[in-house]
């Protein structure tokens, strides 16, 4: 079984200019300023993918924002589907600059209305391929 001949023209790579976004739909900024950080929400259905390019970012994330992890120049941030979650800039003076990607095609921003815990818990990506360093 073949797949059906493709147009590569207007099948292929597309390339979305910052001028092209819509400022009306609820995108997440790229460069995050000093001690800002998002309201509790979740993307819905979507996958998230963040790459930090420079700075120190904080996630936190659960039904009470109860955990948290940082991630610096270099590292990636995985947000699955539906997972309550809020983006922190942890420099309180310079600015957070992130690659996002999500796996969808739509701006979904679900907002939140949670009562977080004053002190998450701190949660170190491991298995057992990802020990954690000693």
């Amino acid at each position: 079984m073949s797949e059906p001949p493709r147009d590569w023209k207007f099948d292929g790579v597309r390339v979305v200019r910052a001028c092209d976004l819509d400022p009306n739909t609820p995108q997440t900024p790229v460069t995050i300023e000093p001690d800002a950080k998002t309201g509790a929400h979740h993307h819905g259905e979507l996958e998230s993918v963040i790459y930090v390019v420079r700075g120190r970012a904080r996630m936190r994330w659960g039904d009470a924002l109860e955990y948290t992890a940082e991630a610096g120049p270099g590292d990636f941030i995985f947000v699955p589907p539906f997972v309550p979650h809020q983006e922190i800039n942890a420099s309180p003076d310079e600015p957070l600059a992130c690659v996002l990607v999500r796996s969808g095609q739509e701006p979904v921003v679900v907002n939140l209305d949670l009562g977080a815990v004053a002190e998450p818990q701190t949660v170190s990506w491991t298995d057992a391929l990802h020990a954690p360093l000693d």
